[in-house]
């Protein structure tokens, strides 16, 4: 075995227990030292690391992490959630809630944006209603990850395959094929919350007070930018089906929504220096890890020697969910992608690919990049996290029972 993918086994067992020693590690460090020790052991070129970072997703990141803490600071992001929360008299109604609501946000503005938005929110719904923070984190993880199955936009890989799957009418596609299955799966995942968190659903009622907003020069650039998200990223929504003709990237929507806080705030410089740029360190090493692995080709033989049927429903779930926690759901699909084409599989693998390859997220919280960004934005805000065997511990039959739901619908 080659020493990317002993380093990947390493950083893997790391995040699992946080800890080196006595010394406490966040995910951040720890995939930094990844990708350091393959630069230090020559396993990649500080040039191929340069050219390895995906900097339209750091950019992205950054403009949608500009917006968000925009919102927060003004305090306009917990004073709107008032109006979509208060609606949930108990705690089963708030999950269901958050299950749902953030899911469906998810497919429309992308899990990552949703999650950078939703953290502080579930964050501030758990400490006025006294609720478990880690309810509430892995709550809105399996909603973002859950939800963004539906949409061609929902997330990276989605866009992913719907750009160059060969599927036609692409939102009408996806959610003929995925919605019905994918609100299962949601309801799946408050049943299994239920009974893993149950001693946190207490019964009584809950009451809900509106936040007061803080800054409100603040607050209507904030407002001014998510409309102004919210357009771009429905001028990309058409983009998908009716070319422009010109390049109209996810990092463009990020950063002209960013514009207004940025030109015209003057708190500016406090917003910036609250953003979370350990995040930002996270991707890219992990793009300099991935790319290292990724080169040794150990996954891509993989993948030539497996003696099934590819264009299988079952084996192209199976592997999607797998594959995805080893070498990360975009590349896999990147990689997987073109093979199932040439295999000749239809609309109905190019749909379980996309359902695999996210519901992956629900397995482990290395599964989907969202979840990383709840976990550092929640480490960062409020000192609360989620552990590896206490999300796998939901995650594992939760994924199963994706699986199955997913492979009764597409088989």
């Amino acid at each position: 075995m080659s020493l990317p993918i002993i380093n990947l086994l390493v950083v893997f067992l790391l995040i699992m227990v946080r800890k080196l020693g006595n010394i406490k590690l966040h995910i951040w460090q720890i995939v930094l030292y990844g990708a350091i020790a393959v630069l230090l052991t020559e396993q990649i070129t500080v040039n191929e690391a340069i050219h390895s970072i995906d900097y339209d997703v750091l950019l992205f990141l950054f403009g949608v992490f500009v917006v968000g803490e925009a919102l927060h600071h003004s305090g306009y992001l917990a004073h709107i959630s008032y109006k979509f929360f208060k609606r949930a008299k108990s705690v089963d109604s708030l999950i269901l809630l958050v299950l749902f609501g953030m899911g469906f946000a998810s497919a429309l503005l992308m899990n990552d944006t949703t999650a950078i938005i939703g953290t502080p929110v579930v964050l501030l719904l758990a400490r006025k209603h006294k609720m478990h923070p880690q309810l509430m984190l892995h709550t809105l993880a399996i909603a973002i990850t859950t939800g963004s199955v539906i949409s061609p936009i929902g997330n990276p890989q989605n866009l992913l395959i719907a750009m160059h799957g060969d599927i036609p009418n692409m939102f009408g596609t996806f959610l003929s094929y995925l919605f019905v299955p994918t609100v299962i799966n949601l309801f799946l995942a408050y049943v299994l919350l239920r009974v893993f968190y149950k001693e946190h659903f207490v019964k009584g009622h809950l009451e809900h007070s509106q936040e007061p907003i803080h800054d409100h020069d603040l607050a209507l650039l904030s407002k001014v930018s998510l409309g102004l998200f919210a357009i771009l990223v429905a001028v990309k929504a058409i983009s998908v089906s009716v070319p422009l003709g010109f390049d109209f990237r996810l990092t463009f929507i990020a950063l002209i929504a960013a514009l207004p806080i940025v030109l015209f705030s003057p708190k500016r410089f406090v917003i910036l220096r609250r953003i979370d740029w350990y995040t930002l360190i996270f991707f890219a090493a992990i793009f300099v890890l991935m790319e290292s692995v990724w080169n040794t080709g150990f996954f891509q033989d993989l993948l030539v020697q497996m003696a099934v049927d590819i264009t299988d429903t079952p084996v192209i779930l199976g592997t999607s969910v797998v594959l995805s926690q080893l070498i990360s759901n975009v590349p896999f699909v990147a990689l997987f992608l073109p093979v199932l084409d040439f295999a000749g599989a239809g609309l109905e693998g190019m749909m379980a690919l996309a359902a695999g390859s996210t519901i992956a997220g629900n397995l482990f919280i290395f599964g989907a990049a969202s979840t990383i960004i709840i976990i550092q934005q929640a480490e960062r805000r409020a000192g609360e996290t989620l552990r590896f065997l206490q999300f796998a511990k939901v995650g594992i039959p939760l994924t199963l029972l994706n699986l199955l739901v997913y492979w009764v619908f597409l088989g």
